[in-house]
C-alpha cells in the first residue's frame, strides 16, 4: 500500500479524494492500493491518521465548513513542513498553489525536504521544476527515490509518460505550444467581440480563470509550464525570468478580431527552441494561419508540438479539462511508482 501525504485541499486534491472514495466505479483502478494518512494546507488546516484519513468526512467539513476543525476526525495542529518532516508516508502529493512571487516557494521546499527524507514526490504544482528542476532530479537520484510531475503540464494528458517512454533515444530540438487554458478563452471570447474584462469574467464564471488572473494574462503561468518542459524534455537550465513574455491587454482585441477577420486565429504560442548549446524561450501573441494545428483550439484546450531529431514532429492535444483530468495525472504517477524504475 501506498501511503500518501497530500499538501494541499483545493479543488484538485478535492477531485482526486473524490475518485479514491468512488474507486470501485473505475474498473481500471482496482489495482490501485493507497491510503491518506496526511492532508495539510495553508489556512484550513490539517489531518493525519496512521489509519488512513476519512475522506469523505474530510470532504464534507470543507464544503460546509471551508476548513477542519478540532472536531474533525484526524484533526492536528501541524503546518505542511512539519507534515513532511515528521509523518510516516511513502508519497508527498505537492498539490498547493504555484507562487510566482516567491520563485516557486514554498512548495519548493516541500519537494526538497520530502526527498531529502527519501520519499517519492509526485507534484501538480510547477515552480519546483521551472525553478530548481536539476537540484531536485539529481536529488532524488542520490536518495533512490522519484520525482513525478505529470500534471504539471496539459493537466493529465500523459506528456511526461510519453516521452520518457516512447522518445527513448530521441533527442527533443523544439517544443510549441498553446499552455494556459484562460488565455485561450479569453482570445476566444475577444475574437467574439466581448471586452477583456467580460472575457475574463466568463473564464471566471466557467470555473477556468483564477480570481486574480494575471499570472495568465501577463504570461507568467504560460511561462512556467514552458520553463518545465524544456528543463524535463530539452535539458536546459531556464527558470521562467528567462521565458521573454507578451501580455494579454485590452488592446489585444482588436489584434484578435483583426486576425480573424483575415482568417487567421491569435493565440499565445509558447516556443523553445534550440539554439547551439542554449535553449531560448518566449511566450507571444502570433496569427496563425488556418492549418497550423493550434488555429483551431477553443475554450479551455491546449496542445503541444514536439519536435525531434529522429522520430520527427507530433502534436498532443485536449479538449475541455476538468478537474478530473488533473485529479488523473496523481493517479498516472502512482502507478508509476508501483512500477520497477525502467
Amino acid at each position: 500500500m501506498q501511503r500518501l501525504l497530500l499538501i494541499g485541499f483545493g479543488n484538485v486534491g478535492r477531485a482526486l479524494a473524490r475518485i479514491l472514495l468512488e474507486q470501485h466505479r473505475y474498473p481500471g483502478l482496482a489495482s490501485l492500493n493507497v491510503a491518506v494518512v496526511g492532508v495539510t494546507t495553508a489556512t484550513r488546516g490539517a489531518l493525519a491518521s496512521v489509519a488512513g484519513v476519512d475522506l469523505a468526512t474530510a470532504l464534507a467539513e470543507i464544503e460546509l465548513n471551508g476548513r477542519f476543525g478540532p472536531t474533525t476526525p484526524g484533526f492536528v495542529e501541524l503546518d505542511s513542513m512539519r507534515a513532511i518532516e515528521t509523518l510516516d508516508y511513502d508519497v508527498l502529493v505537492e498539490l498547493s498553489t504555484l507562487s510566482v512571487a516567491n520563485r516557486g516557494e514554498p512548495a519548493l521546499s516541500h519537494v526538497r525536504n520530502a526527498l531529502t527524507r527519501g520519499k517519492d514526490v509526485i507534484t501538480c504544482n510547477k515552480g519546483p521544476l521551472a525553478w530548481s528542476y536539476r537540484e531536485l532530479a539529481d536529488l532524488a537520484a542520490a536518495r533512490g527515490c522519484r520525482l513525478l510531475h505529470e500534471g504539471t503540464v496539459m493537466d493529465g494528458v500523459p506528456v511526461f509518460n510519453l516521452t520518457r517512454h516512447g522518445l527513448r533515444g530521441n533527442v527533443v530540438t523544439g517544443i510549441e505550444g498553446v499552455l494556459n487554458s484562460t488565455t485561450n478563452a479569453v482570445l476566444s471570447a475577444l475574437e467574439r467581440g466581448e471586452t477583456l474584462a467580460d472575457a475574463v469574467r466568463r473564464a471566471q464564471d466557467a470555473g477556468i480563470a483564477e480570481a486574480d488572473p494575471a499570472n495568465d494574462l501577463l504570461g507568467w503561468d504560460a511561462a512556467v509550464k514552458l520553463t518545465v518542459l524544456a528543463n524535463v524534455l530539452m535539458d536546459a537550465e531556464l527558470t521562467p525570468e528567462a521565458v521573454a513574455r507578451e501580455a494579454v491587454t485590452a488592446a489585444t482585441g482588436v489584434r484578435a478580431r483583426a486576425a480573424l477577420a483575415e482568417g487567421l486565429r491569435l493565440k499565445a504560442l509558447c516556443t523553445a527552441e534550440r539554439e547551439g548549446s542554449l535553449v531560448r524561450a518566449s511566450v507571444a501573441l502570433r496569427e496563425l494561419a488556418p492549418d497550423h494545428p493550434f488555429a483551431h483550439l477553443q475554450g479551455a484546450g491546449s496542445a503541444l508540438r514536439i519536435s525531434t531529431d529522429i522520430l520527427g514532429t507530433f502534436v498532443l492535444a485536449e479538449e475541455a479539462p476538468d478537474l478530473n483530468t488533473t485529479a488523473y495525472a496523481v493517479i498516472s504517477d502512482l502507478f508509476a511508482l508501483a512500477e520497477p524504475l525502467s
